[in-house]
């Protein structure tokens, strides 16, 4: 990041926003930036708190917590659509617990959790500390269906958190490292991208996931690119048009 992480409000200062954007500062362990009423904010990286929810903005521009993707996808799945790569390769079904090692935004995890249902279980760990307070709060406000798992969201390093797991505690573990080539993307993406981790992801990864996952381990790459072959991983037959691509190994081990 270009600049110290910050938590301030929206240009109103609404009270009862001060006070939730402080104790959020506060649970954070981010410094509150206190701004004067109907200013602008001097260059630099927040979290904001408005009235229609939490912004993360940089000089880059600004990213939002959306269903986005996620909910077109579960869209073409409840008009009876079954292309959708990552819930045919996991082989999901209802009461399936996931794990997502790489959330972001969460777009697959909110798929999962619409496919699971409500007698699933779906955990997603984010490393990012500004994503994670994003996406948390995001999911915090946003309106489920009572036929979808709830989503738990924690600020963990994956590497730790599959460690101290027992062997097949979850059905299948999901992972979508940010990929190494870049490409071009919305401003929104190009703020995610600044902001998520980078470091590749490790093999140890794969053989912990695998030890994890009662199923599958499940890896996105981008195509055109050694992301996969790294891993000793070898592409799913996909698409040829599409600039990303999946493989699996079994779990279990």
């Amino acid at each position: 990041m270009s600049a110290p992480l910050q938590v301030t409000v929206s240009n109103t200062l609404a009270p009862e926003l001060l006070a939730r954007a402080r104790a959020c500062a506060e649970a954070w362990g981010l410094p509150f930036f206190q701004r004067d009423k109907y200013t602008g904010l001097p260059e630099g990286t927040y979290l904001v708190l408005g009235g229609d929810g939490w912004t993360l903005r940089d000089p880059a521009g600004t990213l939002r917590f959306s269903e986005g993707l996620a909910r077109l996808r579960i869209k073409r799945l409840e008009a009876g659509e079954r292309d959708d790569v990552l819930v045919r390769l996991c082989e999901l079904e209802e009461g399936d617990q996931v794990l997502d090692c790489t959330f972001g935004l969460g777009a697959d995890a909110q798929v999962c959790a619409h496919v699971v249902g409500s007698a699933g279980r779906v955990v997603g760990l984010e490393k990012s500390l500004p994503l994670w307070a994003l996406a948390s709060e995001g999911l915090k406000a946003q309106v489920s269906s009572p036929r979808h798992a709830p989503i738990e969201l924690r600020h963990a390093d994956c590497l730790e958190f599959l460690r101290a797991q027992a062997p097949q505690s979850f059905d299948c573990v999901l992972f979508d490292p940010m990929f190494g080539k870049r490409k071009k993307a919305s401003p929104a993406f190009d703020v995610l991208r600044a902001h998520a981790e980078h470091a590749p992801l490790p093999a140890e990864a794969i053989g912990l996931a695998r030890r994890v996952a009662r199923r599958w381990v499940v890896v996105k790459g981008a195509r055109y690119t050694e992301d996969l072959k790294r891993l000793g991983l070898h592409p799913e037959p996909t698409s040829r048009f599409s600039e990303v691509v999946w493989a699996r190994v079994r779990g279990g081990i």
